[in-house]
């Protein structure tokens, strides 16, 4: 009898552990997460991860702010699980990842951005081409203002442009939308900012930051170009660059939960709604009855 009642015991304690353990396992409906992603788009992931959030309450994202390549290097070294990145990596780079990540480099693309130049209203700067963008950035006058070094913009168009970016010169001001205040203070001077710093819909704040600040056309086979719907979508934008997670989860759990929502429908209409471009495109389709 005695035995008995050990055994029952014993079989009650691992159905209680069972269900423990799947009640905190890891799940793509619950639990917690950070998402490294760099300040230019910053806005676009923090509404997807709202997004996430209202479909699967029992998760909790934090979207933090940190330039691209610590980002990276901070995702190799395992203390993240999720980064939104912009320009390619580099093939070293790619070895590396597939050697501390020990999973194929699968780049989840979710959106296209493009990089912009500005200037304050009263600048006598009207457009520029990708010939005066290469020699302001190696001239002593300085005429770029960016966020920073290891940021998504400066990487982006020093990759674009063949350029090394420990040899450009440019001026600093920390923060997209700082930079795009400061910059209505210098008219001869040229900020480089990401589009989703001002493309979001329906914010009085952006709003705001557009009402003293013209963006310049890239001249480019004989067009002047404006980074667009149509420009963006066909990438003929010079600076269009496509934005993308990547994961260090080999299963499908939160990081691979909440890449998969951001590239379906729902996820690329919060795209659309933050001003840009959904790198996946769903037809519309309108049933019309008699």
């Amino acid at each position: 009898m005695r035995k008995l009642i050990l055994l029952s015991l014993a079989l009650f304690s691992l159905s209680c552990h069972k269900k423990e353990d799947k009640k905190n396992s890891p799940s793509y409906n619950k639990g917690e997460m950070t998402i490294l992603t760099d300040d230019s788009y910053h806005s676009v992931v923090e509404a997807l991860a709202d997004g996430y959030q209202i479909h699967y309450p029992e998760t909790k994202f934090t979207v933090k702010t940190m330039k691209e390549d610590l980002a990276f290097i901070e995702f190799l070294k395992g203390n993240v699980k999720l980064i939104a990145m912009s320009r390619d990596l580099s093939p070293k780079e790619k070895k590396e990842y597939e050697k501390h990540i020990e999973l194929k480099y699968q780049p989840a693309k979710f959106a296209a951005d493009a990089v912009l130049f500005v200037v304050s209203k009263d600048s006598p700067i009207q457009h520029l081409n990708l010939e005066d963008i290469k020699k302001g950035l190696v001239s002593p006058e300085k005429p770029f203002v960016f966020d920073g070094a290891n940021s998504s913009n400066l990487n982006f168009v020093s990759q674009q442009l063949g350029l090394n970016p420990a040899q450009l010169k440019f001026l600093v001001v920390p923060g997209n939308e700082h930079l795009t205040k400061e910059i209505t203070k210098h008219p001869n001077k040229i900020a480089v900012i990401g589009l989703n710093t001002i493309s979001r819909m329906y914010s009085n704040k952006v709003d705001e930051l557009r009402k003293n600040i013209r963006v310049l056309p890239i001249q480019s086979q004989g067009k002047l170009l404006q980074a667009d719907a149509n420009t963006l979508k066909d990438m003929s934008y010079p600076f269009t660059r496509v934005l993308y997670f990547l994961a260090n989860e080999g299963n499908f759990n939160l990081a691979n939960g909440f890449i998969r929502f951001s590239c379906t429908q729902l996820g690329q209409m919060i795209v659309e709604k933050e001003g840009l471009q959904p790198y996946n495109l769903y037809k519309r389709e309108v049933q019309m009855n008699e």
